[in-house]
């Protein structure tokens, strides 16, 4: 007889499931370019405000109040239509709890975040996926032609992760006019502040222009914020939207620390975004010198830039792990290069050299 422990019943769909991989971790001697974090430390102001925040004995304000208040004069909207979370991801599968379910849809570009399928399917639902287009963007016209009736939720990410281009206001704002308003659109913007492109969506002017209820904007403390161990974004949307967000909630799982954190990083935003622009400069001189040495790099216009090795991608990632640079592979399609130190430019440039297509 077998020895095997009886488990208790699993759901077939998160049996077969895999678990979310996080980008490797890099040896002291290595650059780490695998998760598209902010290379820069935290600012004293935001370390000052982490430990002052203190009193780890007690829970904190299950609403983030204090957060969502700056935040609703910011986009100039109430509290009630602002959401935290603990990172905009949680805030993304509270909305697909509320909205999705078995028999429904979901419908996202692809190649796009790689938590969107693993997130549908928590919620029970079915993921349509709608191929990009031949240079890595949002093919908008063939995602609203695939909206049935079925469809609770669109997804569109933009800046793409991990492809790097935008989707333009204009574009958007037909895409918003096509799509039924009884379904929830999300625009995902966890790497809005690195975008340089005038003609990009822009979400909290969508809302403002459109005033439809039906759109709610994500946006992430992990990026651009360099706030990525702390846990923290925040939705912008209509209150009734939110309060479905809020109410599959798991309570109490933004940290006083990461409120906290995040008012400190509003309070230096200058200086952050002062950071912002050295990425940027430097993404964009990345991506310039990898076009010369050979790839066809997509724009980008997040903190990355996206190689299209397809079959080559274990092989062209091993290359650059082998110079001491931790990449992030997606096997078949191609491979993330998060930016990095300025010293980890040349190293990146003479490795895609090396493996260029010929």
């Amino acid at each position: 007889m077998s020895e095997e422990p009886v488990l208790p019943r699993i759901r077939p769909e998160i049996a077969a499931l895999p678990a979310y991989r996080q980008g490797r971790q890099a040896s002291p001697d290595a650059f780490k370019l695998s998760s598209n974090e902010n290379p820069f430390e935290p600012l004293p102001g935001v370390l000052d405000a982490v430990v002052a925040a203190g009193a780890f004995n007690r829970y904190p304000d299950a609403t983030a109040a204090r957060l969502r208040e700056r935040l609703a004069a910011r986009y100039g909207v109430s509290p009630d239509e602002v959401h935290v979370g603990a990172g905009s991801v949680s805030v993304l599968a509270q909305l697909l709890l509320a909205t999705s379910g078995p028999g429904d849809e979901v419908v996202y570009a692809w190649r796009s975040f790689e938590a969107y399928p693993s997130l549908v399917a928590v919620a029970g639902a079915k993921s349509v996926q709608v191929p990009l287009t031949a240079d890595s963007r949002h093919d908008l016209p063939a995602m609203a032609a695939a909206v049935t009736e079925r469809t609770r939720l669109v997804i569109v990410c933009s800046p793409n992760n991990p492809t790097g281009p935008t989707v333009g206001y204009d574009e958007f704002a037909a895409f918003v006019d096509a799509v039924p308003r009884d379904v929830l659109i999300v625009l995902d913007e966890a790497y809005a502040e690195f975008v340089t492109d005038p003609a990009s969506v822009e979400g909290s002017r969508v809302r403002a222009v459109l005033g439809r209820p039906n759109v709610v904007v994500l946006r992430t403390f992990s990026k651009a914020y360099g706030l990525a161990g702390l846990r923290i974004g925040y939705a912008i949307g209509h209150t009734g939207v939110l309060d479905a967000s809020r109410s599959t909630a798991i309570p109490l799982s933004v940290t006083a620390a990461g409120e906290a954190a995040a008012i400190a990083s509003l309070d230096a935003e200058s200086e952050l975004l002062h950071r912002v622009k050295v990425i940027a400069e430097r993404r964009d001189r990345l991506v310039g010198r990898l076009r010369e040495a050979g790839w066809d790099v997509p724009d980008a216009q997040g903190n990355f830039v996206w190689l299209a090795a397809g079959d080559r991608t274990v092989e062209v990632a091993t290359a650059f792990e082998e110079a001491g640079l931790i990449v992030r592979p997606f096997p078949g399609d191609g491979i993330r290069i998060s930016i990095g130190e300025e010293e980890s430019l040349d190293r990146v440039v003479e490795v895609a050299a090396a493996t260029a297509p010929h």
